[in-house]
């Protein structure tokens, strides 16, 4: 089984040994939610961002990828997509207040937990997106993109998630 991205430029670099540090991140948006209210941090996921969220973490472990460490907003929704997205990836969602909002550090946030996957908000994602890589990105709600050092290495929509898990289902 492989760990992180799986392209063939990513496991050719596993197998060095010389290389310590992962800084490959991804950051998987929050399902679909529901309509906007009196408390936006409070509004959680409709049934529609449950199954994405479910998919999401179907489609990572269809894949192989190792996370290590999951960090999630606070806020409901994205808390809610964590937990269901790790549910098949093994890993326990941490609460990071820094995602909340824009202008955190991803690196920063990852730095010394091996693969790291972010769960978050837009327009927050993509400004980190185009802070780290460059790219004009648009990651739709249930959407996955992943980052190796500068470069965006894969933008996934809902519908591509869906297609890996169940290519690999059964």
């Amino acid at each position: 089984m492989t760990t992180g991205c799986i392209c063939a430029r990513c496991r050719r670099r596993r197998s060095d040994p010389t290389r310590t540090i992962s800084a490959v991140i991804y950051l998987l948006r929050h399902g679909e939610a529901e309509k906007g209210g009196d408390d936006d941090a409070a509004r959680r996921l409709t049934g529609e961002g449950e199954r994405q969220s479910q998919v999401a973490g179907r489609a990572l472990a269809a894949l192989g990828v190792g996370i290590d460490t999951c960090l999630t907003s606070p806020k409901v929704r994205a808390a809610e997509t964590a937990r269901l997205a790790c549910a098949a990836l093994g890993v326990e969602p941490e609460v990071a207040g820094e995602l909340r909002e824009g202008g955190f550090d991803s690196l920063a946030l990852a730095a010394g937990r091996g693969e790291t996957m972010l769960v978050g908000h837009n327009p927050y994602f993509a400004e980190e997106i185009a802070r780290l890589t460059g790219a004009n990105a648009k990651l739709r709600k249930g959407g996955l993109a992943i980052v190796d050092g500068g470069m965006l290495v894969a933008l996934l929509r809902p519908a591509e998630l869906t297609a890996i898990a169940a290519s690999h289902a059964a």
